[in-house]
């Protein structure tokens, strides 16, 4: 225009320029556009392209609507047993109502914050120091669900809310180290005592057993004096009573005297051969 001549022309095409790029705007998909006209609110623009007026229009706050995380922390917070902790937290939340996000509150960011780090310990004060070591996953929703109520009225959601370390005096984690030490060996000591009692039970059936077949107990003898010399090399000492108590003529003839003292005539004399046989087994074993 200035070549041709035309610079009357210049300045109004420059100025018209300057108010479409001021009245032009641009939101990716995530954002949101609050827009107020002469003070009052217009609207909420976007995603997308869209118009305003210059000077009339002003955008007051461009809401990013994706999932944020806060991490925030307590530090020498009392339990409700009065033991000093430091938890460290992580949140995650999202505006869902850009309009109150934006005309609700100043800065909802920080207010998030300062929200999040008192309900931390609200919840500490409230809470006996094993709930909060080992009911992790209860604390977590108990923490959503309080900083979620005090934050809906800004447009905030919370999405999780995860407590990532609770951290305890050091004299204190020696205490609670001897003291889990200690119910582990009473745990041992009870199940070390059930099992002396169940084999206890087990060794009066095995003594009835033989009680009622004197032969049971001989076979059983007979095998462990068996099993105790596969070894070579191995010397074994046997009193002469068990060595007496393992003769079969011995053995069979208590068993056929336990089993007629059982009969309803009583007892059968034994004969003489039987007797001698008696006599001669202890002197044949013994020797």
């Amino acid at each position: 225009m200035g070549a041709t001549g035309h610079l009357y022309l210049a300045v109004p095409v420059v100025i018209a320029a300057i108010i479409i790029a001021a009245a032009l705007k641009m939101a990716n998909t995530w954002q949101k556009f609050v827009i107020l006209r002469a003070g009052k609110l217009r609207g909420v623009k976007g995603p997308g392209l869209f118009l305003i007026i210059p000077v009339i229009d002003h955008v007051i706050a461009v809401i990013d609507e994706r999932i944020q995380t806060t991490a925030f922390s307590a530090e020498e917070a009392l339990t409700k047993d009065t033991v000093p902790v430091n938890v460290d937290a992580i949140i995650f939340w999202f505006v869902h109502d850009a309009q109150k996000a934006a005309l609700n509150i100043t800065n909802y960011r920080e207010a998030i914050d300062r929200v999040s780090q008192t309900s931390l310990r609200e919840m500490i004060g409230s809470s006996m120091l094993s709930a909060l070591l080992s009911e992790r996953t209860a604390a977590d929703e108990l923490l959503r669900g309080e900083i979620g109520r005090k934050t809906a009225d800004w447009g905030i959601s919370v999405k999780s809310v995860e407590i990532r370390d609770v951290a305890i005096p050091v004299a204190l984690q020696d205490a609670m180290s001897r003291q889990a030490q200690a119910e582990r060996e009473k745990q041992a000591r009870v199940i070390l005592g059930s099992a002396e009692a169940a084999i206890a039970g087990k060794f009066v059936e095995a003594a009835m057993t033989y009680a009622d077949h004197p032969a049971a107990l001989q076979l059983r003898a007979m095998n462990i004096i068996y099993e105790t010399t596969k070894e070579r090399g191995a010397t074994i000492l046997m009193p002469t009573s068990m060595v007496d108590s393992m003769n079969p003529v011995v053995a069979l003839a208590l068993a056929g005297q336990n089993d007629v003292s059982q009969k309803p005539n009583g007892p059968v004399p034994l004969s003489p051969n039987t007797r001698k046989e008696n006599v001669a087994g202890p002197q044949a074993a013994g020797a």
